[in-house]
């Protein structure tokens, strides 16, 4: 007989997964967000005079977040499958759905995509 208590302990590391990549999605959007609000400064700053040094750098930087970001979430999904596939029947519990959390992780790793795509422009 197997134990459930794997098929938990599988589950709790791909939400683990699941969270660590969203922080690195939200970090890479506020990063590209924020080169985008410091570049608007140095314009009003520039307005009166002044001449401050930007960097592009951020908007690249945070759309490569967005990215590691979704990819994190993919690798996990496709990891928790592979793993639930090796386990027997025995090892889930009764009327479990596996699918509910890989259907969100691969939801956000899509937005995560979309985000990235979408801080690119």
């Amino acid at each position: 007989m197997s134990d459930p208590r794997n098929f938990f302990a599988a589950e709790r590391t791909l939400l683990a997964w699941i969270r660590t990549g969203l922080t690195i999605i939200a970090l890479g959007f506020v990063v590209a967000r924020f080169g985008l609000f410091m570049r608007l400064f140095a314009r009003s700053v520039a307005a009166e005079g002044v001449q401050p040094e930007t960097s592009r750098l951020s908007g690249p930087l945070g759309v490569l977040l967005v990215g590691v970001g979704a990819f994190a979430v993919i690798l996990a999904a496709t990891q928790f499958r592979g793993y639930v596939r090796t386990l027997q029947p025995d090892g889930f519990p009764p009327n479990y759905r596996t699918s509910t959390a890989v259907i969100l992780a691969y939801t956000i790793a899509a937005i995560g995509v979309v985000l990235g795509v979408y801080l690119a422009r």
